[in-house]
C-alpha cells in the first residue's frame, strides 16, 4: 500500500481509491466470492463503507475528493483486506442476501447461496403462488439469512431456523431482531432434525456444510476466517446431506418439498444416488449444485437413503 504522504496525495477522488484498491487486490491475488466476484466491486464496497456512505451513491460521488483523514481511513481498511485476507463482509459486518441486508461476523459463513434468487421469486415455478407455504424450515441456518428471507417473501409463513452452533444462532438472533421477525422466525439449536422430532413443514430449505475434504484442503485464505463446521462435511462433503435425505420425508407435509444446496459436491451426490431423480435448479445470476425433491420422491427412495446414510 502507499508508504508516503506524497504518494497518498496522488489519490484524490473516490474513484481514484477504488481503482487503486482494485489494483492492489489483484496484485495480492486475493480471492473474491463472499458477496463480490471481482477486485473492483470489492474495493468499491470497502471504500464506500470507510466513507460511511451507501454503495449505491458511488456513481454520483465518484469524482468527489477525499480529505486527509478520509484517505487514511480508506487506505487502512484496504490494507487490512490485503494483510489479513478477510472477506469484505467481515470488515463491514454487512452482507446482502435476497435483496436484504444481514449482520455477519466470523461466527457464521458469509451469505452467498444462489438459493436467494429463488426465494426472491417465491420459488416459482415449484411452489404454486395460490398456495404458499405456511410452515418453513431453514436447516443449518447460520446467520439466519435464508429463514428471514423466506419469512420476508412469504409473509404468512412461520419459519424455524435450526443450527447446531450456538454462536451461529446468536448471530441469527441479531438478524431476526433487526428485521422485526421475532414473532415469525424461531432459532432452535438442533443437530439436523434432533430437536424437532414431531414437527413437519411445507418447505424445507437447507444450505448445509458440503465441501469435500479435497476442496477443504485447498481453500483460499479468505475461507479460513469462516467457521470450519459450516464448510466441510466428510470426505465427499455429504455426511450431513445423507442425514437430511434420510430424515426429510418425515418432516414434510403432503406435497411438501426439500430444497438443498450441495455445491461442487453435486458430482458426489449423483454418484452416491444414481437412482434418485434430483431436480437441479438453474440460476440466472450464477450458481449450481442445488437440488429439489418432493416428499413423494423422498418416500419412494427412502430405503436407499436409509441404507446409505452412513456410507
Amino acid at each position: 500500500m502507499l508508504n508516503t504522504l506524497s504518494e497518498q496525495q496522488q489519490l484524490n477522488t473516490v474513484a481514484d481509491f477504488v481503482r487503486y484498491g482494485a489494483s492492489q487486490f489483484n496484485q495480492a491475488q486475493l480471492y473474491f466470492g463472499h458477496g463480490t466476484d471481482n477486485a473492483w466491486d470489492e474495493a468499491k464496497v470497502l471504500v464506500m463503507f470507510a466513507l460511511a456512505l451507501p454503495e449505491n451513491l458511488f456513481e454520483k460521488i465518484s469524482q468527489c475528493c477525499l480529505v486527509d483523514h478520509e484517505k487514511t481511513n480508506v487506505l487502512s481498511l484496504l490494507n487490512t483486506r490485503i494483510e489479513q485476507a478477510l472477506p469484505a463482509a467481515y470488515l463491514t459486518n454487512v452482507a446482502n442476501f435476497a435483496q436484504l441486508p444481514f449482520y455477519v461476523d466470523e461466527r457464521v459463513l458469509v451469505p452467498r447461496s444462489p438459493i436467494g434468487e429463488y426465494i426472491e421469486k417465491s420459488f416459482e415455478p415449484y411452489i404454486a403462488q395460490e398456495k404458499p407455504p405456511k410452515r418453513i424450515l431453514d436447516l443449518c441456518t447460520g446467520s439466519g439469512c435464508i429463514a428471514i428471507a423466506c419469512a420476508h417473501y412469504f409473509p404468512e409463513a412461520e419459519v424455524d431456523a435450526l443450527d447446531l452452533s450456538i454462536d451461529a444462532l446468536n448471530v441469527a438472533q441479531i438478524n431476526i431482531e433487526n428485521h422485526g421477525m421475532l414473532e415469525r422466525v424461531f432459532p432452535i439449536q438442533s443437530d439436523v432434525f434432533s430437536e424437532i422430532a414431531t414437527q413437519s413443514y411445507d418447505l424445507i430449505v437447507t444450505n448445509p456444510p458440503y465441501v469435500d475434504q479435497e476442496d477443504v484442503d485447498s481453500l483460499p485464505n479468505e475461507f479460513l476466517h469462516e467457521p470450519e463446521m459450516g464448510l466441510g462435511s466428510g470426505h465427499d462433503g455429504l455426511d450431513i446431506t445423507r442425514k437430511i435425505l434420510a430424515q426429510s420425508a418425515t418432516h414434510l407435509n403432503e406435497n411438501g418439498i426439500l430444497i438443498c444446496e450441495v455445491g461442487n459436491s453435486q458430482v458426489h451426490i449423483e454418484s452416491v444416488y444414481p437412482e434418485v431423480p434430483f431436480t437441479w435448479l438453474t440460476f440466472e445470476r450464477g450458481g449450481h449444485g442445488v437440488f429439489l425433491l418432493t416428499k413423494a420422491q423422498l418416500e419412494q427412495h427412502q430405503i436407499i437413503f436409509d441404507q446409505r446414510v452412513n456410507a
